[in-house]
C-alpha cells in the first residue's frame, strides 16, 4: 500500500525535478528556484529557496555525502551550492554556452556530468570544478544521464530517441539506436553491481520516453566484446509520455510519471506493476526514491511535490521497503534502548534484543551460543550464517541478512549525519574511501573486511570488481567540518 502523507506547494510553477539526499530532499522549478526541505519532516530549509539561476532550473542532484547540490539551467550554466549555508560554492559555465537539461553524479562524486540542448556533454571534475573532458551528439538535446554503480561509465539519452554509452574519456562505447520511439526522457541505472551467468559485471537500467513506455535493459560489460545492452522488460502501466522513473536504494522497486497525470510503481526486477497513483491534477514530471527511508517524491506541472509512504514492501520481496523497518511519519525509524548505541557497541543482549524485536526468534538460541555481538553481527555474510552459524533455510538466510542490511541503513540516533558513519563499524569516518560497490567506508575497516572476507560488498554482497579505494575527501572535508561545529 502506497498513502500520500503530504503535498509540498513552495513552487510558484512546474516543477521538473525531485532529488533526496540521506537527510535532504530538493525540488527544482521553472520558477527559477530551487526548495530545500529536511526529509524528516520535510519542513523547508532556512535558506531556502535557493535562487541563483536567471531561468528555469531543469534538473538538481546531490553529491553521495550530501554535502552539495547541483542545479542546472536554460541559463547555461551547472551551479554547485553548499548544504551548509545555501551558499553557492560554483558555478560551470556550459560549453558553448547551450542550456543545460540534465546533470547527475558519479556515485562517488568525483565527477558530475552534464548535458546541454545543443546536444553537448561536460565531464567535470568536481574536486576541483575544472572541466574535463567534452562530447557531443549531433542534432538533438541531452535531457537524461546517470552513472554506472561502479562510477567508470555514464549513459546519456536525447530527444532523438537514443541511448549513449561513455567512458570517463568521453571515449563512445555503445549506442541503443531509437530506444525510445520520439525521444528518450528520464534514465537511470540501479545502484547494484551484478554478474552474469557468464562472470561478465551487469548493470541493470531503466528508461522512459516519449514513446509511453518505460523500459529496463540489461548493460553487459563483455571482457572480449565490448558492451552489451539487452531489452528485459517493457513496461506498459501509463497511456501517454512517461517523463520521469527512478530506482529505489535497493533496485528492488521502480517509480515513474507520466504525461497522464499518474505514478507509477513496480516491481523492477520482473516488470510487475504494483501501484498506480491519482493525486496530481498535471503532468508528473518527476520522481525520487529516498535513499533511508520508504518514501517516494513526486513533481507535477500542478507545482506541487508529493510525499508518498510505502507502507509495505510486500511486492518488493525482500527490498528495505519492509513494514519492519517502521519509518513513523516523521521519516524517523522507531527506537529503542539499544539503539542509542552504535551497533558495533552493542553487547550479546542486545542482539539477541534486537532480534526478538525484528521477528527473529529462530535464530536466537544459535545467535546465544555463537557468542554473536554487535561487531560480530554487522560481518555476517549468507555465507557465514551457513557455514559457521549452520543456519539450514535459505529463507531464514535471507531474512537475517535482510534485516542486517537494514540495521546498517539506519541512522542512529545521536544527531551524526548517518552518510559520515562507516557502514561496517557505524562510527563516524575519518579516512573516508570510496569501493568498487560506489559506497564509503573507514579505511581500515575495509581494508580488514577485503583482507579477511572474499572479495565482496558488505553493502550488497556482490563481487568487488576491484580492491582498489579512493579517497572521498569531499566527504572527509564535511565530517571535519561537522565535528569542528559540535
Amino acid at each position: 500500500m502506497v498513502s500520500l502523507i503530504c503535498t509540498l506547494q513552495s513552487h510558484r510553477d512546474d516543477v521538473n525535478c525531485c532529488a533526496f539526499s540521506g537527510a535532504l530532499l530538493a525540488t527544482c522549478s521553472a520558477d527559477k528556484s530551487i526548495c530545500v526541505y529536511s526529509s524528516r519532516d520535510f519542513s523547508e530549509l532556512p535558506f531556502s529557496p535557493l535562487s541563483g539561476h536567471g531561468y528555469g532550473v531543469h534538473c538538481c542532484c546531490f553529491s553521495a555525502c550530501g554535502q552539495y547540490l547541483a542545479s542546472c539551467s536554460t541559463d547555461a550554466t551547472t551551479v554547485v551550492w553548499s548544504m551548509d549555508s545555501g551558499e553557492i560554492e560554483a558555478v560551470l559555465e556550459h560549453p558553448g554556452r547551450s542550456p543545460v537539461r540534465v546533470c547527475a553524479f558519479s556515485p562517488d562524486s568525483s565527477y558530475l556530468v552534464s548535458g546541454g540542448s545543443d546536444g553537448t556533454i561536460a565531464l567535470w571534475d568536481f574536486t576541483s570544478r575544472t572541466l574535463r573532458r567534452t562530447g557531443a551528439v549531433t542534432d538533438t538535446s541531452i535531457v537524461a544521464c546517470s552513472f554506472t554503480p561502479c562510477g567508470q561509465l555514464f549513459i546519456t539519452g536525447s530527444t532523438y530517441g537514443d541511448l549513449r554509452l561513455w567512458d570517463l574519456n568521453m571515449n563512445h562505447l555503445h549506442v541503443e539506436k531509437n530506444a525510445h520511439d520520439l525521444g528518450v526522457s528520464c534514465c537511470q541505472f540501479a545502484p547494484q553491481i551484478m554478474k552474469g551467468t557468464d562472470g561478465c559485471f551487469q548493470f541493470r537500467l531503466a528508461s522512459c520516453g516519449q514513446d509511453s513506455l518505460v523500459k529496463i535493459w540489461i548493460v553487459s560489460l563483455l571482457s572480449a566484446a565490448g558492451i552489451k545492452m539487452q531489452l528485459a522488460h517493457t513496461l506498459t502501466g501509463q497511456s501517454a509520455p512517461v517523463l520521469s522513473c527512478a530506482y529505489s536504494a535497493d533496485g528492488q522497486m521502480l517509480v515513474s510519471g507520466s504525461v497522464d497525470k499518474t505514478v507509477t510503481v513496480y516491481q523492477a526486477n520482473e516488470g510487475v506493476l504494483l501501484y498506480t497513483l491519482n493525486q496530481h491534477d498535471r503532468y508528473v514530471t518527476a520522481c525520487a526514491f529516498s535513499p533511508t527511508a520508504p518514501l517516494i517524491a513526486t513533481g507535477s506541472m500542478d507545482k506541487t511535490v508529493n510525499i508518498w509512504r510505502v507502507e509495505d514492501g510486500s511486492g518488493a520481496r525482500g527490498g528495505f521497503l519492509d513494514e519492519a523497518a517502521s519509518v513513523s511519519s516523521s521519516g524517523g525509524r522507531k527506537s529503542s534502548g539499544h539503539s542509542r548505541l552504535m551497533v558495533s557497541e552493542w553487547s550479546e543482549e542486545d542482539v539477541l534484543a534486537w532480534l526478538r524485536e525484528e521477528g527473529l526468534e529462530a535464530v536466537i538460541d544459535v545467535f546465544k551460543s555463537n557468542n554473536i555481538d554487535g561487531e560480530e553481527l554487522l560481518i555476517l555474510t549468507k555465507e557465514t550464517l551457513s557455514s559457521e552459524l549452520h543456519i539450514e533455510s535459505l529463507g531464514m538466510r535471507s531474512k537475517v541478512m535482510k534485516k542486517i542490511e537494514e540495521l546498517k541503513m539506519a541512522p542512529v540516533s545521536n544527531g551524526t549525519p548517518d552518510e559520515y558513519l562507516c557502514p561496517i563499524t557505524r562510527e563516524v569516518m575519518k579516512d573516508p574511501v570510496i569501493a568498487a560497490d560506489g559506497y564509503s567506508y573507514e579505511r581500515e575497516a575495509i581494508e580488514s573486511w577485503i583482507n579477511t572476507k572474499s572479495r565482496t560488498s558488505p553493502m550488497t554482497n556482490l563481487p568487488l570488481q576491484t580492491t582498489l579505494l579512493t579517497p572521498n575527501r569531499t566527504l572527509k572535508m564535511a565530517i571535519l567540518r561537522w565535528t569542528t561545529c559540535q
